[in-house]
Parts: structure tokens; sequence; C-alpha cells
């Protein structure tokens, strides 16, 4: 493999390891380097057929802790908007999808290391607007997760059925975009470095410190967005 493929393989495993660790974090840390090794396009259907199994692995352990009716809350618009952003980006310049996607992380990364609040959040308006800006930063780069994070963070749902209620969203959503957007496979050394770095993190979610888990997401995510916009300009 050549050193692009190798790092986006370990953002793969490192990805991985986040989501299942936390219930989010797979697309902002591999997003950045798949797109990068792979352009935006074959980069972005990469990483939403990956993060479908990245969704998929820990859920299989944690859908009893699925919260449905807010799972559906946030579904709604952003299936509602996902072809919609599909329709109105198909035409845009690759370089600047991958300057918009490193962009969309960065601001994302920045409010949840802020830790927002907003009672604006916590009502029907928050869940459509969270919903929609995560399905137009999933076509766009495949990073749909820092608005439906926010949407958590704010609902104060305790940290299992937090991360199960995320890991089923993403689910859902990775399959819609997919169907939008098309369906690329993946490497086989990148799905056995987003099984390791699954199981891995399934193991040890229970050991490790929220806080310092969701830190290191943020850190490595805002490395790979800035990377990202670098290798576009």
């Amino acid at each position: 493999m050549t050193g692009p493929d190798t790092l986006a393989v370990a953002a793969v495993a490192l990805g991985a390891f986040a989501q299942a660790a936390t219930g989010m974090g797979f697309s902002l840390i591999s997003a950045p380097a798949l797109i990068a090794a792979l352009g935006p396009h074959r980069g972005v259907a990469t990483v939403l057929a990956l993060a479908l199994l990245a969704s998929l692995l820990p859920l299989s352990r944690d859908w009893r802790h699925i919260r449905p009716r807010d799972t559906g809350r946030l579904l709604v618009p952003t299936l509602l908007g996902t072809p919609v952003a599909a329709w109105l980006l198909g035409a845009v310049d690759t370089r600047l999808l991958a300057i918009a996607a490193g962009a969309g992380v960065l601001a994302g990364v920045t409010l949840l290391a802020c830790g927002l609040r907003s009672a604006f959040l916590q009502r029907p308006a928050g869940a459509w607007i969270s919903g929609l800006a995560s399905a137009g930063l999933n076509v766009i780069g495949g990073v749909g997760g820092p608005p439906i994070g926010l949407y958590a963070a704010n609902a104060g749902w305790p940290p299992r059925q937090a991360r199960a209620t995320l890991h089923a969203f993403f689910l859902v959503q990775n399959v819609a975009t997919v169907a939008v957007v098309g369906f690329v496979l993946p490497s086989w050394p990148a799905v056995a470095a987003l099984a390791v770095g699954a199981a891995t993190g399934m193991a040890l979610s229970p050991r490790l410190s929220l806080t310092a888990t969701r830190n290191g997401v943020l850190a490595v995510s805002c490395v790979g967005a800035i990377a990202l916009i670098a290798t576009a300009l």
C-alpha cells in the first residue's frame, strides 16, 4: 500500500474504535484521510459504506438501548433532505466539495469542543435543523455526525442510550445516503481495520473515560480536516 492508503486504513481503524466507544467519530476521523486518498466522490462513497459497518457492529450488542422516538425525530428531516442535498451539490467541482467537507468538519469539531448548549436544540425545530444539516454534510463529505452530536449533547441522554441511538441514526442515514450517491465496495484492508477497531472499542468502552475519548476524536478530526483542505488547495 502507498503512504496515503496506509494512513487511510489507520484512520478507518481509529474511527471505528471511536464510533464503538462513543457512538460517533468514524466519519470525522476517517473521511479526511479516505477523501484525500481516493478523491472526493469515491472517498465519500467509501466512507459511507464503511460507516454502515461501523454502526452495525456495536448496534448488534446495544440495540435494546435505542430511543426510537428520538431516532425517528432526527431521521425524518435527514431522509427528506438527503436527496435534495445530493441534487443541489451534484454539479459542484470536486475540489470545492473537498474544501467544503473539511470546513464542515472543522465547524462541527469547534462547536462540539465548545460544548454548545442551546434550548432551541431541545425543541422540534432543533431536531429538524440538526437533521437537515447532517444530511447536507453527509452528502458533501460523509461527515453528518457533528449536528447530531450537538443535538445529543443537549438532549442529556444516558451514555449507553446515547451510543445506541446514535448508532441507529447513522446506520439508517448512511443507507439512505449510499442509495443517493452510489455504493463503492471498500478494500479488504479497510474492512479488516474497521472490524479490529470496532471490536477493540466495544471491548474497552466500559473502561474508557468518555471525556478523554471524545477529546481524542476531536483532535484527530481537526488535524484530518486541515489536511483535507490543504490537499484540495
